[in-house]
């Protein structure tokens, strides 16, 4: 019995694929993250090279090469990250992913509470310039369920690793014009070392785990930009604090 395997897509590998959604027909009602995108890669073999790169998501989780799935689960393949429906803007949310303009002020608001000395707030803008190629404006793509999902754990790993700390981050998707804000971490602590380390901490993690892509668009052309820092391996255990 042929069973049919839905896998979404994301940031440029809708552009390689021609579709937003690949299907691929299997008899096999489990299989490997790894056997999967082999499995893929017979198919569209032009794009093994990508597929090596990029990680399957299960049910809103990155999944290792080694790890089951199953045909009725929910799948995704993700690109390297740079960085649907979103959490519309909810105040009272930490973790937001939004269409809309983000307020550093609102984002660092949820964050201060009066046994913390210490606060601070990171503010990612469009920049013009980047290698002598001028930037016309930047757009965002993001797995929003799974991007909140991702943002939360990295809220939870630094109330662990800073005692008490908490952290609020907002990201916006779409269009994001020069020296607009695309992204605005808000960290507090009781202590100012713990704060400046616990904000560090949140900025490279968002980095690593959270599938939120940038296409840069320039004055001659685009390109979607994802991790820049070496193989990106977003199952690998957190970095040091």
């Amino acid at each position: 019995m042929m069973r049919t395997w839905k896998i979404k897509l994301f940031a440029g590998l809708p552009e390689r694929f021609g579709t937003a959604e690949i299907t691929i027909e299997n008899e096999a009602l489990a299989m490997t993250a790894g056997e999967l995108k082999n499995a893929i890669a017979k198919v569209w073999p032009q794009h093994q090279a990508v597929l090596a790169s990029s990680f399957v998501a299960r049910n809103h989780a990155y999944a290792n090469d080694g790890e089951m799935l199953h045909a009725n689960d929910e799948l995704a393949l993700l690109p390297p990250v740079s960085g649907g429906q979103a959490s519309q803007d909810d105040p009272s949310e930490l973790f937001v992913i939004t269409e809309g303009p983000i307020s550093s002020d609102e984002v660092l608001k949820k964050v201060i509470v009066p046994e913390h000395g210490a606060s601070l707030a990171f503010v990612g803008t469009t920049r013009e310039w980047t290698h002598g190629q001028r930037t016309i404006h930047l757009e965002y793509e993001a797995y929003a369920p799974m991007a909140v999902l991702t943002m939360k754990q990295i809220g939870d790993e630094i109330a662990e690793r800073w005692t008490g700390a908490k952290c609020a981050i907002s990201h916006r998707i779409g269009k994001v014009g020069l020296a607009e804000t695309s992204v605005v971490i808000a960290v507090s602590a009781p202590h100012r070392e713990s704060c400046y380390d616990a904000s560090r901490y949140a900025i490279e993690r968002l980095k690593q785990i959270v599938p939120i892509w940038k296409k840069e668009i320039w004055e001659d052309g685009s390109e979607w930009k994802g991790h820049q820092q070496g193989p990106w391996n977003p199952v690998a255990p957190p970095l040091e604090a």
